[in-house]
């Protein structure tokens, strides 16, 4: 047990020090309230003059909260730090972090995941205020293109991928939340937003039932809309999904 422990904080150490090889460190402080953010975020390599570039926005697990600003870059960070990949799709990329110590997080504590049982209208998170801000500024950049605001999420993030283009579909091009889940009917308003939903069938901490009901909604609804599942995979359907063939590709296609 101590050799894998001991493995696996050397590969945590190792990924959170690749992903700071090119992440910048960012604090955003709400002109509204005060509060502040930690983020990490990465430019395009060679921006060009007058050119216009994709917001992406990843929203982490709840095992990367901290106040580290670091831990939210061991899962995701290094797909978009892949040459081949920063060259054909340059693009703003934000690992906002939550903090320690928030219950809930993203979203009010849920008493459960079952979809059907999840709440109708929950009250927004105040972390979810201060992120939109955050998300905002970037927006109004005169390089950043409106009409190409991605967001995605693992766990924790995947179901507050959910619940924030719920409730801002205007703002967001394309959704990937993976391993995440939802009450299906909040997603019926979403029109205009391109889904592509990733989750393990056999995953013990985030029902895949979350998922599947969440794309027969949006199907239903005549929506835009891909499911993937992995048969076997339990909670970390975010490493196949990351390394699913077109995964980049259908992301950065994507437009409003």
């Amino acid at each position: 047990m101590k050799k894998i422990l001991l493995v696996f904080t050397m590969m945590f150490v190792a990924a959170v020090a690749f992903g700071q090889q090119t992440y910048e460190k960012g604090e955003f402080v709400s002109q509204k309230s005060g509060e502040k953010m930690l983020y990490r975020y990465l430019v395009p390599e060679n921006p060009q003059q007058g050119k216009k570039y994709p917001l992406v926005i990843f929203l982490h697990g709840s095992g990367e909260r901290g106040n580290d600003n670091q831990a939210q870059l061991f899962h995701g960070s290094g797909q978009f730090l892949n040459p081949v990949n920063r060259e054909k799709y340059p693009a703003y990329v934000l690992f906002p972090q939550c903090p320690e110590g928030v219950p809930g997080a993203y979203m009010p504590r849920l008493e459960t995941l079952v979809p059907k049982d999840m709440p109708l209208d929950p009250p927004q998170a105040p972390i979810v205020t201060l992120l939109l801000e955050l998300i905002d500024s970037y927006i109004a950049r005169p390089d950043v293109d409106p009409r190409r605001v991605y967001i995605m999420g693992i766990s924790m993030g995947g179901i507050a991928t959910f619940d924030i283009v719920a409730r801002y579909p205007q703002k967001f091009a394309a959704a990937i939340p993976i391993c995440g889940s939802v009450n299906p009917q909040r997603l019926t308003g979403t029109k205009g937003v391109a889904w592509r939903i990733f989750h393990g069938d056999a995953d013990p901490s985030v029902t895949v039932e979350g998922s599947r009901e969440a794309y027969k909604a949006l199907r239903k609804a005549g929506l835009d809309v891909e499911y993937i599942e992995f048969a076997g995979c339990t909670h970390n359907s975010w490493n196949p999904a990351f390394n699913y063939p077109d995964f980049m590709k259908w992301l950065f296609k994507q437009k409003k």
